[in-house]
């Protein structure tokens, strides 16, 4: 056995199927040299948000050539793979396509080296910094997985390509383009997402709140300029502003009760132009965290109230007073439905051994994956965090308190072979197990 085959093969576990753990397993890792090739290949071929032209087609062809039937243009760079296999619930399975503008220094033989264009024409490097790479590759693996063995299910398979996670965009524009209209409604749906601070082979689960509502909110302060050596002739913006920075803060210490959890963060701060002139106008950008419906909406209100309460103390008129601007890349929080999560728990637990599979806490980053089971279906819905860090790496992070490189960084590194392997078992037995025959 190889020092990558983490998954223990000697488990004789029966899945809720005919289909025993251990076979499973073994046909997983009978493809992975072909998965390799593929993580490889989506690794040095990442493409911006709404720009994965190339990636879809790579997508389209695999599933097309493994006998689904594959609609392309679904939001544009968005597709939808389907294959029905008799009567039966249909489970749908995501995975993300798009990439980062964060330059590669990992040091493997397969970096990526591109560079493309972004929305303002500028040339940038791409990247796969938050491990779509990897989920698109499970994707495909469960794919041939789940054909191989369609006589232990039925029901409709429904695999998911979506673009744009990263700006908050393919989720919402896939369902506004009539995504489950036109295809068939998941009685469930899957996903996973890479985890930088799990080991390879364990998957995490959480049940409840798993991701947060991430909402960017720019507040324009307004004021009445001057030259600053006569503060008094103006309306200072730049101070109106650092007395709303502060006040923001209070609103999760002293408003909310201590077990909500909820984040404002001033990112950016940006006004005036020269030392001794006093501007007109200072610009804040916010992003605004939170997991309830009901605390985002008091946190937005609350933000808009202290802006305009402290630039009234400060003698501003009503046509003066700050702008508050949601902005539309607003992302839902992630609900992993507690009672089927568990039930996914269970099987992953018989497929890949109980100590592998382990509960982790909530986090305030977010996931338009949400909003697939945020329809009036309501449907059961639940994201898993797939261990990607290489183990030795990660013991030896943990025994000298060290950093392991995050999401997005330009040194995350997933250990491709076994975390391919444990989320091409993990989300077959799953997609089998729903649709057991």
């Amino acid at each position: 056995m190889k020092a990558y085959q983490l998954i223990p093969l000697c488990l004789a576990i029966l899945l809720p199927l005919n289909l025993q753990a251990e076979e499973l397993q073994q046909s997983v890792n009978a493809d992975i040299l072909y998965l390799e090739k593929v993580y490889q290949h989506l690794h040095q071929t990442p493409e911006l948000s709404k720009q994965e032209v190339n990636t879809a087609k790579y997508l389209s062809q695999k599933l097309t050539s493994y006998g689904f039937q594959v609609t392309e243009g679904i939001a544009k760079t968005g597709l939808v793979a389907v294959y029905k296999n008799g009567h039966g619930p249909t489970v749908m399975l995501r995975a993300d396509t798009d990439a980062l503008p964060v330059l590669e220094k990992t040091g493997l033989s397969y970096a990526s080296t591109a560079t493309m264009k972004n929305e303002s024409g500028k040339s940038v490097p791409v990247m796969h910094a938050c491990g779509h790479d990897m989920h698109m590759t499970v994707l495909l693996g469960t794919a041939r997985q789940m054909l191989k063995y369609k006589d232990q299910w039925q029901g409709t398979l429904m695999l998911i390509a979506q673009p744009g996670e990263e700006i908050g965009y393919g989720a919402k524009q896939m369902l506004a383009e009539g995504l489950f209209e036109k295809f068939p409604l998941p009685d469930y749906n899957i996903a996973m997402h890479v985890s930088a601070d799990l080991p390879s082979g364990k998957i995490g689960f959480v049940k409840g709140y798993a991701m947060a509502n991430v909402d960017s909110v720019d507040v324009l302060i307004n004021g009445v300029g001057g030259h600053g050596a006569y503060p008094h002739n103006t309306k200072d913006p730049v101070v109106i502003a650092a007395e709303i920075i502060l006040k923001l803060q209070t609103i999760v210490s002293r408003e909310l009760s201590p077990l909500e959890s909820a984040v404002i963060t001033v990112g950016s701060i940006h006004g005036g132009t020269k030392h001794n002139i006093i501007g007109n106008q200072v610009k804040l950008q916010l992003t605004v965290r939170s997991y309830s419906d009901q605390t985002r909406d008091f946190l937005l209100k609350r933000i808009e109230q202290i802006s305009h309460g402290v630039a009234k103390t400060n003698g501003l008129p009503d046509r003066l007073l700050p702008e508050v601007i949601v902005k539309e890349e607003y992302t839902p929080s992630v609900y992993n439905q507690p009672e089927f999560t568990q039930r996914i728990v269970n099987t992953l637990k018989q497929t890949l051994g109980e100590s592998n599979i382990v509960a982790v806490d909530p986090v305030m980053a977010g996931e338009d994956f949400s909003r697939f089971g945020r329809t009036k279906e309501k449907i059961p819905s639940s994201l898993l965090w797939l261990g990607a860090v290489n183990v030795k790496q990660y013991n030896a992070a943990k025994e000298n308190n060290q950093t392991l490189p995050s999401l997005h960084s330009e040194k995350f590194t997933p250990d491709a072979k076994p975390t391919i392997l444990t989320g091409v078992t993990g989300m077959t037995a799953n997609a089998i197990q729903l649709m057991k025959h």
